[in-house]
């Protein structure tokens, strides 16, 4: 039977409800295709209210429907008013969603990206941050809440106090941390917040959202059809419509909202999925793997490599021959490696566990990278 544990990339399975959701949301009348009266109750709405809680914000109007992190980034990133030679800070933990467009801002508009190296576990010391604040004076900060290649979780409360202090617009990219590690962005100041619907938030592919704090303003990215003010030829300035254009994917948001209110009603044991964390890392250990071992709070993700072999090479061997689903290479994070011990222009073979991964599952994998490791032992 096939062990999935590629729950960083997308999440599997999805609770139970969320298909039949999706199911229902189709062969029913579609409610959004005049944003008027069609729906039986305001999806998008209720979707927002469950998000805001997840967020820990106060003004569900303030959460955009997007169709994925990437796309809540680039509204973010694009939206942001930068003069040229403005600078933006960011890490090298940083996913290719937020790396391209500020390279591509950098390009277009003149803007600078500065980039604050991460340590041997993935992470940006408060020190290193600090220094680059003071040297560099950014308008802008972009950094993740953890690292999709090793699991370790920055500081963000942190993190976020010493960008405000320094004047910095803050923008967190919490696609790894939504439904797993509490996201508090009102406490932590966050002017906004980008998020996945389809890893630990349990959803389906399509769904995402970005939290704008009020007073901030963002230059709409996509225009279009919006179902009010359509007299305007500019997009309205009421949130959230400013920042959502086109027909809203009901029935994705049927199957992210049923997602929600099952995690909502069966809360997380981060002591129990800890313990899963431990005992991986142990096992693979154990077993001959190099792990990038990662102390402190950290997600249910490990990235290791079976000595003797290539990340793609060992990976295939584990797909193949045992059926674990897993993940090879870079992980669209290719900066991070230059600071993991002896992992610089190298990649590294991605486990990320979910609440429903059984520690039969655990002990199996760790089997067979045994396996693997021995034959070139």
């Amino acid at each position: 039977m096939a062990i999935y544990m590629n729950n960083a990339a997308t999440s599997w399975p999805k609770p139970p409800g969320v298909a039949q959701a999706m199911y229902e949301s189709i062969i029913a009348l579609p409610g959004a295709a005049n944003r008027g009266g069609l729906s039986a109750f305001n999806l998008p709405g209720m979707v927002r209210e469950a998000l805001a809680r997840v967020l820990g914000v106060t003004h569900p109007a303030q959460v955009v429907l997007t169709a994925n992190a990437t796309h809540a980034l680039n509204l973010a990133i694009f939206g942001m008013a930068l003069p040229r030679g403005a600078v933006v800070l960011t890490t090298m933990a940083e996913h290719n969603s937020v790396l391209r467009p500020l390279y591509t801002r950098s390009q277009k508009d003149g803007i600078r990206r500065v980039l604050v190296r991460t340590d041997y576990q993935g992470r940006v010391s408060l020190r290193d941050w600090r220094a680059a604040l003071e040297a560099h004076h950014p308008a802008m900060v972009v950094f993740t809440h953890a690292s999709n290649v090793t699991g370790a979780v920055n500081e963000v409360s942190e993190l976020a106090a010493l960008a405000r202090g320094a004047g910095a617009v803050t923008l967190l990219d919490a696609s790894q941390t939504a439904g797993w590690i509490p996201v508090k962005a009102e406490a932590w100041g966050m002017d906004m917040v980008a998020v996945t619907g389809h890893k630990y938030l349990l959803g389906p592919q399509g769904t995402g959202a970005l939290y704008v704090a009020p007073g901030l303003a963002l230059h709409p990215h996509l225009v279009g059809g919006t179902g009010i003010h359509s007299d305007e030829e500019e997009m309205p300035q009421e949130m959230p419509l400013h920042l959502e254009a086109g027909t809203p994917a009901e029935p994705a948001l049927a199957g992210l909202l049923a997602a929600l209110c099952w995690a909502e009603a069966n809360p997380l044991d981060l002591k129990t999925e800890n313990e899963k964390i431990v005992l991986t890392q142990t096992l693979l250990e154990e077993a001959g793997a190099e792990v990038v071992a990662v102390q402190g709070e950290r997600m249910p993700v490990i990235s290791f490599m079976v000595p003797g072999y290539s990340a793609e090479e060992a990976g295939d061997i584990l797909s193949m021959a045992d059926d674990i689903h897993l993940r090879t290479g870079l992980h669209c994070a290719p900066l991070v490696f230059a600071g993991l011990p002896g992992l610089a222009h190298k990649e590294t073979i991605r486990i990320s566990l979910s609440r429903f991964t059984t520690e039969a599952e655990i002990r199996e994998l760790a089997q067979a990278v045994q396996a693997v490791a021995h034959v070139r032992v």
